[in-house]
């Protein structure tokens, strides 16, 4: 199923959608297609958006995305952040342990495997010579976060300009 990325008129990531949802708003004038799939067609050779845009500025109040295990994976794109390999035995390590004073919050903890987060033990990276591929941060909305997700499974590489964060 061919999924839309809905911004508000600002191009602020709010939605993602289904491509009906999509064509009934374009249809009604209150959205424009800004990136098309030419791969799908509708009728009369009319491509199905991938990205649209509101017209009118769309008030969405903030909240915050809960520091959980399965959020953290999904920011590390499960995969551990000292050795690069990806699976099923992944962990959450804190950056700076606990037993130092080191906080959960999203700027330290990420994911490592087992045999990594073993071999860290209780020290810092660099105590322990292993280096972060990436440092952890806190993702900034919840419609980029998803967005990302599905970018950095190789899909909608279409929506990586209006995304932040995407890396």
């Amino acid at each position: 199923m061919v999924q839309v990325l809905v911004l508000n008129a600002s191009y602020e990531p709010l939605n993602i959608t289904t491509w009906r949802r999509a064509t009934v708003l374009m249809l009604k004038g209150k959205a424009e297609s800004l990136e098309e799939d030419s791969s799908h067609k509708l009728r009369h050779d009319t491509l199905l958006p991938t990205v649209i845009r509101l017209r009118q500025f769309v008030q969405v109040p903030y909240r915050e995305i809960p520091l959980t295990r399965k959020n953290i994976l999904l920011r590390d794109n499960n995969c551990c952040q000292y050795c690069g390999c990806i699976g099923e035995k992944l962990s959450i390590d804190h950056v700076l342990p606990r037993s130092r004073g080191g906080a959960d919050e999203w700027a330290n903890v990420t994911t490592a495997c087992l045999s990594c987060n073993v071999m860290k033990g209780n020290k810092t990276p660099q105590e322990a010579s292993m280096f972060l591929k990436r440092k952890p941060f806190k993702p900034l909305n919840n419609m980029s976060f998803q967005a990302n997700k599905l970018i950095n499974q190789g899909q909608y590489q279409e929506w990586g300009k209006y995304v932040i964060g995407w890396s």
